[in-house]
């Protein structure tokens, strides 16, 4: 476990991550409500609960231990130092997992589709373990941002603890539990067919941010060298 022992200073306080957190939530929950045109969905219900009691979790734990990843994390998805091709990668993704909640949300409408309940059980603890994961690589990285770059200003440098040890990009890992869990959680087979879309991008940034990382954080060729897979153990 390392926690960063650099600039502590941020504006972020208790009051605005509460805010903060339930307007992205909120924000969700029209995306999903709107479109399916009924409150009554319990699946919906649920991952909001969860990720909003989640976040403030892991918001409040950063707050504490790391307020400058917290402030790193907060900050835009698009940023003036980020190579282009990321920015483009990023509003792609924001744009998909926009269109993804909202054909959800259609098809709870319509009843294009139905899952069992036990697989919704499945699909919230995909949810979970999705956080569970990001969490798990905030502790031991305090340069995990959600942009592709190198923080020289914070002496970026490799992370080799933690999930760390097994995968080197464990955040996308805990992404692929959220993308396969949501649908299911929320009684969506259709949900599912975003699934290798989003893959396909992660493949793509994952790409983009292995040349960056290789090309401009000293020690991480060798790192690679001994952490073979990228995202999913003995697989890739």
């Amino acid at each position: 476990m390392r926690y960063w022992a650099g600039d502590r200073s941020t504006p972020m306080t208790r009051t605005r991550l509460i805010v903060q957190t339930t307007l992205w939530v909120a924000a969700m929950g029209a995306l999903l409500f709107v479109p399916a045109g009924t409150p009554v969905w319990p699946g919906a219900w649920v991952f909001l609960a969860e990720i909003w009691f989640l976040g403030l979790a892991v918001g409040f734990w950063l707050l504490r231990y790391d307020p400058a990843l917290l402030k790193e994390r907060t900050g835009p998805f698009v940023q003036r130092n980020q190579p282009a091709i990321d920015k483009l990668l990023v509003v792609s993704l924001m744009t998909l997992f926009v269109v993804w909640l909202v054909l959800m949300g259609l098809d709870r409408r319509y009843g294009w589709s139905s899952v069992p309940v036990w697989l919704q059980v499945l699909g919230a603890i995909g949810v979970f373990l999705s956080v569970y994961i990001g969490y798990l690589t905030f502790r031991e990285n305090s340069f995990a941002s959600p942009v592709v770059k190198i923080q020289t200003e914070r002496a970026h440098s490799v992370v080799t603890t933690g999930p760390y040890r097994y995968v080197r990009h464990p955040m996308y890992a805990g992404a692929l539990f959220h993308f396969a869990g949501l649908p299911l959680l929320l009684g969506s087979w259709w949900g599912l067919i975003a699934l290798p879309l989003f893959i396909a991008l992660l493949t793509i940034r994952i790409a983009i941010e292995e040349k960056t990382l290789r090309t401009a954080l000293k020690g991480y060729d060798e790192y690679a060298a001994r952490v073979r897979y990228r995202v999913i153990p003995l697989i890739w």
